[in-house]
């Protein structure tokens, strides 16, 4: 088993690069299995999340080689339409796959994913909205076995919520599907928008997305093509936390302002000096951080939940006491425990957390019990007073890009042990 070991209390000082974004990286992998041909994803960041969507398009009969920060993925030999129980349970996001794969092949078998335990994330709306699109679907002892008949169908799909997982599933079905798809109450977010355009590029059409009503127009067939994938935000919020935490002062690059307009605001309410560019952004941070009133956690462009544990863990170190309120998971403050086990003043109860700043935080043994949660105990500890150890990392891996490299190149003691 591997930790980190982090010595605190280091002033993080640098350039620091943000890699591409791992929610946008899985559905634009799914959305290969679409494409006839090769397509070539760059950018796409090494995850172990990515590594386990290729392990499924290997499965599926497709050729998935990395070369270098580029994915290429050739689905001429796709001749599969079954996704093991082994590789679903690598990952929440591989539920992505069910749309895709119906849309290419018309049949799909899989079971219910796994990932990281945030709360209840149902399918119903994902197998809700293919059912009106056309899809038999049954479950029998926790595998889905769908069949599209006769092809798929577009439809007027409302969604009750606007998940970013559905929206990505419905757009996914419709691009290849009869007709016309409508998406109301679709999610907003970025990572929506970069797998609407891929598609576009691959010759999908696709109207709306950004916007709560997405409009998508079957088309035939869809071809491969050459795509970046866009820069992680949440990677980005970490890194302004972990700037924020240590009094430190970076430039991160390779960003996009527009994507995390609703986390800057919180980190100048901090006190904190911020600065935007067309792709980078500059933080000061060297006069301390002061407590943030209330921040709530929204579907996009609301504060995203993603940075909820990061940004907290910068303030367990502000003047002052902090409101966070969690409206998206319901178990999304696993990590308030192991924080509090660093010296952190924080109180739960529901989906509401009380921060209030203590001058120091200590290092401590704590363990990450999920991928932001862990992300946040690394803020924390490069904060601290001494030295702290993380354990089971697994976890970190999954959204981050080599964490103990990025922090150590502008000045963390952070180094990855067994």
């Amino acid at each position: 088993m591997q930790r980190l070991v982090i010595e605190g209390e280091k002033r993080l000082v640098g350039e620091i690069e943000v890699h591409g974004a791992k929610n946008s990286a899985l559905p634009l992998l799914a959305a290969c299995v679409l494409s006839r041909g090769e397509s070539c994803l760059h950018n796409c960041p090494k995850l172990t999340d990515v590594y386990a969507a290729c392990r499924i398009l290997s499965c599926l009969g497709c050729k998935c080689e990395r070369q270098g920060d580029t994915v290429v993925v050739n689905t001429d030999g796709l001749d599969n339409f079954n996704v093991p129980d082994e590789l679903m349970r690598e990952m929440r996001s591989s539920i992505v796959f069910l749309g895709a794969i119906l849309g290419r092949v018309g049949k799909c078998r899989l079971s219910f994913p796994g990932g990281c335990e945030l709360g209840p994330r149902p399918i119903d709306m994902h197998i809700s909205a293919l059912k009106q699109m056309g899809a038999a679907i049954k479950e029998e002892h926790g595998t889905l076995e769908c069949d599209v008949g006769n092809g798929l169908k577009g439809a007027k799909i409302v969604l009750s919520f606007p998940s970013v997982g559905a929206t990505e599933n419905i757009i996914l079905a419709a691009v290849t599907a009869k007709g016309k798809t409508v998406i109301h109450n679709a999610a907003r977010e970025p990572e929506i928008c970069d797998l609407a355009r891929f598609l576009n590029k691959c010759g999908a059409k696709i109207d709306g997305f950004g916007e709560d009503t997405i409009s998508v127009q079957g088309v035939e067939k869809l071809y491969g093509c050459e795509y970046d994938v866009m820069p992680d935000r949440i990677v980005a919020a970490t890194y302004l936390s972990a700037a924020a935490s240590t009094c430190g002062e970076l430039t991160l690059l390779h960003t996009r302002t527009e994507d995390i307009e609703s986390v800057l605001p919180v980190f100048e309410q901090m006190g904190c000096s911020l600065y935007t560019y067309e792709n980078k952004i500059y933080i000061n941070a060297r006069r301390g951080i002061k407590a943030v009133k209330t921040i709530r956690t929204m579907p996009f462009p609301g504060f995203p939940t993603d940075a909820q544990a990061v940004v907290m863990a910068a303030l367990a170190k502000a003047r002052g006491t902090s409101v966070m309120i969690e409206n998206i998971f319901s178990n999304r403050f696993r990590h308030v425990d192991e924080l509090v086990r660093m010296g952190a003043d924080i109180k739960t109860e529901g989906k509401v957390a009380i921060i209030d700043g203590v001058k120091r935080l200590s290092g401590a043994k704590v363990r990450a019990s999920d991928l932001r949660g862990g992300a946040a105990l690394v803020v924390a500890a490069l904060g601290a007073e001494g030295v702290t150890q993380i354990s089971d990392i697994k976890y970190i891996d999954r959204g981050y890009e080599a964490i103990e490299q990025a922090f150590s190149s502008v000045g963390g003691t952070i180094k990855r042990v067994q």
